[in-house]
C-alpha cells in the first residue's frame, strides 16, 4: 500500500510539470539607412548607419506557466550594428559592447503584476518613452539633445529589481529599485525610478520619476563589464551636460499624454532634469569647470503624426529645452537654450517592412555645460562646431 501511495504520488508530479505550458519566441529588427549632417565636427557628413528608427536587435523572449496563475518569465535582447557586425550597447569609453545589452532580466508573473530581476529599462523610459517623437517615428535623432531625461533610453539600469502592475481598467504603475553594489555604502550609485500610466479610449496620460546617485559613474557609464567605473573620467559624450559629471544625483521629473482624433495624434512631454549637488568629484567625476550647486534643465515638446493612409505615416515635432545658470566658485555661467524641429514619413511595404525619412534641425544659444558657448548637438550625433545642426536620414526597417 505504501508503495503503491510513493507511485501515485511521483506519478502524479510528473504529470503536472509534463502539463506545464512553455514557450520561447525569437524576435527582432534591423534597421539601415544612409545619413546626411550638415556639421559633424566642421564638416559636411555622408554616412551610412544602423538602427535610427529602431535600433537593431535580436531577442529571445519566453515563459512558463507554473499553474495557478503564475508564470515565469524572462527576456534576453541583444543589439548590434548591422553594417559592422559588432555589439551595440558599448560601454562608454570602451571599445567593448554588451552581448545582451539592450536587456537581460528573469522573473515572476501573476494576476496582481510581474517581478523580474536584470538590466532593465527605468519608469521614465517605460510610461513617458511612447509619447516622445523619437520613440515613435523620430528614431534616436529626434530626442530631446543629449536624451538629457532618458526619455529615448539612451541608458539602462543594471541590477535593478522591478515590478510592473497588472491593468486596472486603463490604469498601471510600476517601479525600479537598483543595487549600487558598493560595500559598505548601500546608497552609493543606486538608482530608483516610479511611474503610472493611464489609457482610456483617446486618451493616454503618463508620469514618472528617476533617481541617480553618483549618475556619472554608476548610470551614465552604462558599465556592464567586470571592470567598474571610476569618477576620474566623464562618461557623457553631449556637451549639453557633460559638464555636469560631479553631480552627486541625477534626477528627473516626467510627463507626457496624447490625444487621438480620427487618423491624427497630438502628443506632448514635459521633463524637468536636475543634476544635484555638483562638485562631488570623489565618487561622481571630474569638474573641471568648479561648478557648485545645482544645474537644471526644462524640456517641453508637442508633436503630431497622422495616418494618411494605411500604409502612410506622417509626422512633426517641436522641442524646447532650457538650461539653468551654474554657480562657480568665481561667479555664475550661464544655461543654454535648444531649440530643435523633426519632420518624418513612414511608407510601410508589409506590415513588418517598411520605408522611411526624417529629417532633424536643432539651433543653440547660451553657454553650454563645458562653459564654451553652445553648438548644436543633435542627439548621438557628432556635435556641430556652430549654433546649428540639420541631418537627414532616408532608411528601411524590417521586423521578425
Amino acid at each position: 500500500m505504501k508503495k503503491s501511495l510513493l507511485a501515485l504520488t511521483t506519478i502524479s508530479a510528473f504529470s503536472g510539470l509534463a502539463h506545464a505550458q512553455s514557450s520561447v519566441t525569437l524576435y527582432g529588427i534591423v534597421d539601415d539607412g544612409f545619413n546626411w549632417t550638415s556639421n559633424a565636427g566642421g564638416t559636411h557628413l555622408y554616412n551610412v548607419s544602423s538602427g535610427v528608427i529602431q535600433a537593431s536587435r535580436w531577442g529571445l523572449r519566453g515563459g512558463e506557466d507554473l499553474g495557478g496563475g503564475l508564470k515565469a518569465v524572462f527576456v534576453l535582447e541583444n543589439g548590434f550594428d548591422l553594417n559592422s557586425g559588432s555589439l551595440g550597447q558599448k560601454n562608454r569609453g570602451s571599445s567593448q559592447g554588451l552581448e545582451f545589452g539592450r536587456q537581460a532580466y528573469v522573473g515572476l508573473s501573476s494576476k496582481f503584476g510581474t517581478v523580474t530581476l536584470g538590466r532593465q529599462y527605468d519608469s521614465v523610459v517605460d510610461y513617458v518613452g511612447q509619447f516622445e517623437a523619437g520613440d515613435q517615428w523620430g528614431g534616436y535623432i529626434a530626442a530631446h539633445p543629449g536624451d538629457l531625461d532618458n526619455i529615448n533610453n539612451a541608458y539602462r539600469v543594471n541590477n535593478a529589481l522591478k515590478y510592473a502592475s497588472a491593468n486596472y481598467s486603463g490604469f498601471t504603475f510600476g517601479g525600479v529599485y537598483s543595487l549600487g553594489g558598493i560595500a559598505g555604502d548601500y546608497s552609493r550609485n543606486q538608482l530608483w525610478s516610479v511611474g503610472a500610466g493611464y489609457s482610456n479610449g483617446p486618451v493616454m496620460l503618463a508620469a514618472a520619476y528617476l533617481n541617480a546617485r553618483n549618475p556619472n559613474v554608476g548610470f551614465f557609464a552604462d558599465n556592464g563589464a567586470s571592470t567598474a567605473a571610476t569618477a576620474s573620467t566623464n562618461f557623457i559624450s553631449s556637451p549639453v551636460y557633460s559638464g555636469y559629471a560631479s553631480a552627486h544625483t541625477y534626477q528627473v521629473i516626467a510627463a507626457g499624454g496624447a490625444y487621438t482624433f480620427g487618423r491624427a495624434t497630438v502628443g506632448a512631454t514635459y521633463s524637468n532634469t536636475q543634476f544635484l549637488n555638483l562638485g562631488d568629484t570623489a565618487t561622481s567625476g571630474p569638474n573641471p569647470k568648479a561648478y557648485t550647486g545645482n544645474a537644471t534643465f526644462n524640456n517641453a515638446e508637442i508633436n503630431f503624426k497622422y495616418q494618411l493612409t494605411p500604409a502612410l505615416l506622417l509626422g512633426a515635432a517641436f522641442d524646447y529645452t532650457k538650461g539653468s545658470d551654474v554657480t562657480t566658485r568665481t561667479g555664475t555661467s550661464g544655461g543654454a537654450k535648444y531649440y530643435q524641429g523633426a519632420l518624418g514619413v513612414d511608407y510601410f511595404l508589409s506590415k513588418r517592412t517598411d520605408l522611411y525619412a526624417i529629417a532633424v534641425y536643432q539651433k543653440a544659444s547660451g553657454t553650454d555645460s563645458t562653459g564654451a558657448t553652445a553648438v548644436a548637438a543633435i542627439n548621438n550625433l557628432t556635435p556641430s562646431t556652430t549654433d546649428r545642426q540639420s541631418t537627414v536620414r532616408i532608411g528601411i526597417r524590417h521586423k521578425f
